[in-house]
């Protein structure tokens, strides 16, 4: 890009942006079973691919669309990312879970866990939170025992707002009211019917009115002042 400075003309070349690097450090960091999700860009440490073939670590390379800004029309889900996440509660619900998202359109990362071991749900929801703070999904899903945890797990990242839904009304009302870009399931507390109408109607329903989306910024304002620096 071409610049006048004191009346000579100078050349600027914009600085490519650092590509993104996962090490071993952070495979360690992330708990066995799971998916490390980065752009297709991404380096990854010899060290790392070698400690995530050991810890059944996943790392997905592929680009993902980010999602739209706060209060646009939905699109259609052909190609749009959903993160997927379970503890050992909720791991059989996320697996019909899984194949029901395919079936509508969406892409699905599966972040773990993959079997009923017990593990600590909030590795998943941290996974699932990062991933859609990230844009690297489009929206959330994590499902538990109760669902409350996760929720409570997701909603300490930044950028991030996770609702527990137990039925339609709730699932409506947390994109509608307060653009939730996460949602938190009990496995044990709702039926599979019950759950797949709930994902369905959580992915579908837009944000509302212009009145919600000034609350939903005063969310994020309040975020914003808290955060560390």
């Amino acid at each position: 890009m071409a610049q006048e400075a004191g009346g000579k003309r100078q050349e600027t070349v914009d600085k490519p942006q650092a590509r993104r690097v996962v090490t071993e450090e952070e495979v360690r960091a992330t708990p066995e079973g799971a998916t490390i999700l980065v752009p297709a860009d991404a380096l990854v440490t010899p060290l790392a691919r070698t400690l995530a073939q050991e810890r059944r670590v996943a790392i997905s390379q592929q680009p993902v669309p980010s999602g739209p800004p706060l209060g646009a029309p939905l699109p259609s889900p052909w190609g749009r990312v959903v993160a997927l996440g379970a503890d050992h509660g909720g791991f059989e619900l996320k697996e019909d879970l899984k194949a029901y998202l395919k079936e509508l359109g969406y892409r699905v990362q599966d972040v773990g866990t993959s079997s009923t071991q017990p593990v600590d749900y909030p590795d998943f929801a941290l996974a699932v939170a990062q991933a859609v703070a990230s844009a690297q999904a489009w929206r959330g899903i994590m499902v538990d025992g109760a669902g409350i945890g996760s929720c409570m797990a997701a909603n300490k990242v930044p950028g991030v707002r996770a609702a527990m839904c137990y039925d339609l009304a709730t699932a409506k009302n947390s994109r509608e009211h307060n653009d939730a870009n996460v949602l938190t399931l009990g496995g044990r507390l709702i039926a599979q019917d019950l759950a797949r109408q709930i994902v369905k109607t959580f992915l579908e329903t837009p944000v509302g009115e212009e009145r919600h989306r000034k609350r939903v910024q005063k969310i994020v304002d309040i975020e914003r002042r808290f955060l560390r620096r």
